[in-house]
């Protein structure tokens, strides 16, 4: 059986610590929290658990933080968590199997993400992450915001599934550290470039972050996975600025990068939709529900693109083609992946008096995400 440390940064989280460290007790021999300026119960908590408790003077960087977290480890391997992040009980039980059954001369462990849920709680976003890895090998954290530890050598990929659950308002922490470095005058790396266009966008600065994802793509130094989303992302600002054409260029500058997946389909698919050609609107949504899913990819992975709402989209089509058999199908299919989603259910009354009363009173047109 591997021993572990989990290595936690922190700063202000009664509320959400208890739970994550509830979740690994059995799992972590040893419990490394770093904080980083709590006024609240976050280290009186994390001493009930029995941490090891550091302080660490916040200095915009959080690379640096977890690397002095790593640094203060003694076990064989290495988790890390946040203090939203907490295992479920399933996949408590899948990782002692993991501590017990962990195969020999494995570096680095990488494990699902889950970031959000639908009403059912069911998984609609996620990513894999490494989250455990060997001590001796030294792996360093990497970028001051939106870091990423750098792994090679053998790996595994596990069954646990980390869960997400935010309970803190988003703000403009990440953007004002981006900000601060663009005025030193800092050069910044493809992957900087890549999530500073993120953080401008999420702020609704879109031209600005236009910009940086125009110059993240023309160098063409990134991962594809950021490529991929790069251009997706690129094509939502473009859609709110008002830039129709540049929307489709955007989007279909995806396939420089891999084959059609599910959310370009469907995002496509809106495309046409909103320029009012059902067909073509048809053919890419009926493609998105087609595709294989990407089950093993360490990007993120969007499950509604795939299952409910290219459903729900060719409902609408359908509909407005006058196919109404057609569309009610592909709603119900649609309501079995998200039984509870409002537009479907209304849309389930719309067919059941459309198609009963034998089209004599149509009734409203059906209702589109």
């Amino acid at each position: 059986m591997i021993d572990i440390s989990l290595c936690m940064i922190v700063r202000n989280e009664e509320n959400s610590l208890p739970r994550c460290l509830a979740s690994v007790e059995g799992i972590a021999d040893e419990i490394i929290l770093i904080d980083t300026g709590s006024t609240d119960r976050t280290k009186e908590i994390a001493a009930s658990f029995g941490a090891v408790i550091y302080d660490f003077t916040w200095i915009d960087d959080f690379s640096a933080a977890r690397n002095f977290a790593f640094s203060k480890a003694t076990r064989t391997y290495i988790l890390w968590l946040d203090a939203d992040d907490y295992l479920k009980e399933i996949d408590r039980e899948r990782f002692r199997a993991l501590k017990q059954n962990l195969p020999d001369g494995i570096d680095s462990v990488n494990m699902q993400y889950n970031l959000a849920f639908d009403a059912e709680g069911n998984v609609v976003t996620s990513l894999r992450r490494n989250r455990l890895v060997r001590r001796s090998c030294n792996f360093k954290w990497i970028g001051p915001v939106h870091e990423y530890l750098e792994v090679y050598g053998p790996a595994y990929s596990s069954d646990v599934c980390i869960t997400h659950d935010k309970d803190k308002v988003y703000t403009d922490r990440n953007l004002r550290i981006y900000q601060k470095r663009v005025e030193a005058g800092e050069v910044f790396s493809p992957r900087d470039q890549y999530y500073y266009a993120n953080e401008l966008r999420e702020h609704g600065m879109d031209g600005e972050a236009c910009r940086y994802y125009e110059q993240f793509l023309e160098d063409g130094k990134g991962w594809i996975e950021d490529n991929y989303m790069a251009c997706l992302r690129l094509a939502e600002c473009r859609e709110r600025l008002g830039d129709k054409q540049g929307v489709f260029d955007a989007l279909c500058r995806t396939l420089q990068y891999d084959l059609p997946r599910a959310e370009f389909c469907c995002r496509l698919g809106a495309w046409h939709l909103d320029k009012g050609q059902l067909n073509q609107a048809v053919y890419w949504y009926e493609l998105a529900v087609q595709l294989p899913k990407q089950n093993d990819s360490m990007g993120i992975n969007n499950e509604a693109f795939s299952t409910w709402l290219p459903n729900l989209q060719l409902a609408l089509c359908y509909d407005r083609l006058g196919q109404h058999e057609k569309a009610n199908a592909f709603n119900e299919t649609a309501l079995r992946y998200y039984p509870s989603h409002p537009s479907m259910m209304y849309n389930r009354n719309y067919f059941k008096n459309l198609l009963g009363d034998k089209y004599k009173e149509p009734g409203q047109p059906a209702q589109e995400q």
